[in-house]
């Protein structure tokens, strides 16, 4: 199965995009920390400990203005971004701002349909921070729609895409607002990212022919994303149809008939296929 859905892919990368830019350092001046706590005077009145706390960290003037360059850069402007975030992690390997300037350069290597490097970039994010939500979203997303059965780490992949979609899961319910969001934003943010994780755990699930997990999971994407995309309303006809819930199949089919791109006509006719098998042969019993 290879991404072909144009409307998803956008969808994705302005999401993703929105995430990984309020995950990242949004003040380039950094605060100085909070003065040291003083320890407990002794009875003479000087400091038990008269060490003088640690000063707060060099701020390099040329590597904040390097970073707000590429901060600003327009959202889809992926050859810019790439072009400045590589420049900008060789500068300053240990960069406070590495984990953003990662996440932003897997986002633009998606966009590019440069996966190895996508992958690497994706990596080193998450090297930094685990918890990086929105490359696990996205890491795990395109996995099961770009990996070939055919290659030796095939199910490891899958392993890994379900790891990091699960894991996403858990993170997005607390994930905090920053400041510079709206109520509105955020929450559409997150409703989106948290569609978008169910989304690729269901493709996962549906690879690893768990149909019943690949229903449920991507009846859960499809329900909450603004634009559901019709590979995932066609993955779960498939999926239903394996569990001769034909009835549930045709219905899943006919909602991807209903979104134009490449699959409708497929959708259309197996839709019609489904409603000849459901009525050739009753629905199982449910426990």
């Amino acid at each position: 199965m290879t991404i072909q859905s144009i409307r998803k892919k956008l969808t994705l990368a302005a999401f993703v995009f929105a995430l990984a830019l309020f995950s990242a350092p949004h003040s380039l001046a950094q605060q100085a920390p909070a003065p040291a706590a003083q320890p407990p005077a002794d009875k003479s009145g000087a400091p038990a400990d008269a060490a003088t706390p640690p000063a707060a960290p060099k701020v390099d003037p040329a590597e904040e203005a390097d970073y707000k360059a590429f901060f600003d850069l327009k959202p889809g402007d992926n050859d810019q971004h790439i072009a400045l975030g590589e420049a900008f992690v060789q500068k300053y390997p240990n960069s406070k701002y590495a984990e953003g300037v990662y996440a932003q350069l897997a986002t633009a290597e998606y966009n590019k349909q440069d996966f190895s490097k996508m992958y690497v970039d994706a990596d080193k994010a998450l090297a930094v921070n685990p918890d990086e939500v929105t490359v696990l979203v996205l890491v795990g997303w395109v996995i099961p729609h770009s990996s070939n059965s055919n290659d030796v780490n095939y199910d490891a992949q899958l392993d890994k895409a379900e790891k990091y979609e699960k894991h996403a899961l858990e993170l997005l319910p607390a994930l905090p607002k920053p400041a510079s969001m709206t109520d509105e934003a955020f929450a559409k943010a997150k409703s989106e990212s948290t569609s978008q994780a169910h989304s690729g755990l269901g493709l996962v699930y549906f690879r690893k022919q768990n149909y019943e997990g690949a229903v449920a999971e991507l009846t859960k994407g499809t329900s909450t994303a603004s634009s559901p995309d019709p590979t995932d309303y066609y993955v779960m006809g498939v999926s239903l149809g394996h569990l001769d819930r034909y009835a549930e199949a045709a219905d899943a089919y006919t909602k991807c008939a209903a979104i134009p791109g490449g699959l409708q006509a497929r959708c259309k006719q197996q839709a019609d296929d489904a409603k000849k098998q459901a009525a050739a042969k009753p629905a199982p019993a449910k426990p």
